[in-house]
């Protein structure tokens, strides 16, 4: 097999793949404001009440009007994947992946598309948003090549006149809540991965960003993927979510966001509701307060860039973002210098101009609740760069930074889930990786050293399940650097990486005597 290569990301100092993307943009601005349907069973179904989703960085503009989900229809939707498991689940793995395979050509032609629907529906920036297509379009042909592998099943030993086979069966429906901020990564990803493994979805998208995740059934269904595999049912959680959850046909569910939501998740699927006779399975990834370690005698330009990367990429709207600092004391006052420098330098605005480095939040929730935090900043630490916020067009947030913190405030703690950035000093190596390790999660990590016994240090004590040395804690890359992290970051099930299909499936031991 032919080793795997990721999807390029484009690179945008190129005149030609600037107009490409800005044809793009014009391509999607001609089709926003539309109506979209929920798909159940390959049916086109049309509710009154619509899920509006609004442009975050011109909140009055409306990207699409997209069907709104009950109870019942989640039912319809549930019976629907119940029965077509049974015809799916028995196609060929192979069959299966080609579907991928197909899809994933279909969007790499689509690139600029999707990406641009990225910018308008999640307010990402270029560069951010075809990253975030590339991502889907490597899940898809990694997860798919995978599957190929695992269809041949483990090896296991067998005795004179016995023969034995461990081989992986699917498991059942599974319902998959994918996040807003990787809209077509993730959602793409956590739903193939249950599908090509033979299982069938009930696909429950962000309410922020459902018009991305109806684009891609259509580029599924043009790929060849029978009605009734994957179900669209967008819908309130606390409605569609918990029916979905709940359900005694549902096998599995895979779920990416906030702490809060994925321990409610793991409480309502632990219970046994009647008809139930399994234990669901709960694959969850569910946030970080990320950390970079900055050693003693190394590049200041090297340690600064890689931090403000780190927190303000994508406005600091990742679980991976690095939204604390650790700095080493003797290099301390020249990277926090260089730190504010760099903040102050990065731009804000419509994501739809490439100049912008930074575009908006998501909605008006997480405008309240970052700045509301910058305001605790500013009483718990020093604030050396941003800290100021317009709402008026849309929901933007100046990169925001705060030094001299101590490492148990609020702001070092809590998941902010948007551009503000907390730094602390620590008197020795040891003490910062005890710093970075002092929050309830443990998702990534980076550490800037030119010690190779400080790094090995790092590597064996720095609990996180994504740890990264002399560069940025964000960019994980399908097949490169496996993702998912540990303790409240969820079940560090490892996306994109070579054990993640199993989660969807069960080992089965046949044993035949001669």
């Amino acid at each position: 097999m032919i080793a795997y290569k990721h999807e390029p990301f484009t690179d945008f100092t190129v005149e030609e793949n600037r107009k490409a993307y800005e044809e793009a943009l014009k391509q999607v601005k001609g089709y926003l404001g539309q109506d979209y349907p929920l798909i159940i069973g390959g049916e086109r179904v049309t509710t009154d009440d619509k899920i509006v989703s609004y442009n975050p960085a011109k909140k009055d503009e409306v990207v699409g009007r997209v069907s709104k989900a009950t109870k019942e229809l989640a039912e319809r939707a549930m019976k629907s994947a119940d029965e077509t498991f049974k015809t799916w689940s028995k196609v060929d793995p192979a069959v299966r992946a080609d579907v991928l395979f197909k899809a994933a050509a279909i969007t790499r032609r689509r690139k600029h598309e999707f990406s641009a629907l990225l910018t308008y529906e999640g307010g990402k920036p270029w560069k951010e948003a075809d990253a975030d297509t590339a991502e889907a379009i490597d899940f898809m042909e990694y997860y798919a090549r995978q599957m190929l592998k695992l269809a041949e099943g483990q090896p296991v030993e067998s005795r004179p006149g016995e023969f034995n086979r461990y081989s992986y069966i699917p498991l059942g429906v599974g319902v998959v809540i994918p996040p807003w901020n990787f809209a077509f990564a993730i959602m793409a990803g956590t739903t193939v991965a249950a599908m090509v493994t033979g299982n069938t979805v009930v696909l429950k998208p962000s309410s922020n960003t459902p018009v991305v995740a109806y684009k891609f059934m259509e580029v599924l269904e043009e790929a060849g993927m029978p009605a009734g595999v994957i179900n669209f049912v967008p819908g309130p959680g606390a409605e569609v979510g918990d029916y979905l959850v709940d359900h005694p046909r549902t096998r599995f569910i895979s779920f990416t966001g906030s702490r809060a939501v994925g321990l409610r998740i793991v409480e309502r699927a632990a219970k046994v509701n009647e008809g139930q006779i399994w234990i669901k399975r709960v694959i969850a990834e569910m946030g970080g307060k990320d950390t970079m370690v900055v050693d003693s005698d190394v590049d200041v330009e090297l340690a600064a860039q890689s931090i403000v990367v780190s927190a303000f990429g994508f406005s600091g709207q990742k679980c991976s973002a690095g939204s604390r600092a650790v700095i080493v004391e003797d290099m301390y006052d020249k990277v926090v210098e260089r730190v504010a420098e760099l903040t102050k330098e990065l731009t804000v605005g419509d994501p739809a101009d490439y100049g912008n480095y930074m575009g908006p939040v998501i909605d008006a929730g997480a405008f309240k609740k970052i700045t509301s935090y910058i305001e605790v900043g500013k009483k718990e630490g020093k604030l050396i760069a941003g800290g100021d916020s317009d709402d008026s067009t849309g929901y933007f947030i100046q990169p925001t930074a705060f030094s001299d913190v101590d490492p148990k405030a609020e702001i070092m703690q809590d998941e902010i889930f948007g551009p503000v950035l907390g730094i602390t000093k620590a008197k020795d190596f040891k003490e910062a990786i005890d710093i970075a390790n002092n929050t309830e999660y443990g998702l990534t990590g980076g550490v800037i050293t030119s010690d190779r016994e400080n790094q090995e240090y790092a590597r064996e004590n720095f609990h996180v399940g994504n740890l990264y040395f002399n560069r940025n804690c964000t960019g994980a890359i399908v097949g490169y650097q496996p993702f998912g992290g540990f303790n409240m970051s969820g079940t560090d099930s490892k996306a994109g990486g070579p054990d993640y299909l199993q989660l969807h499936m069960q080992a089965k031991t046949t044993s035949e005597m001669f």
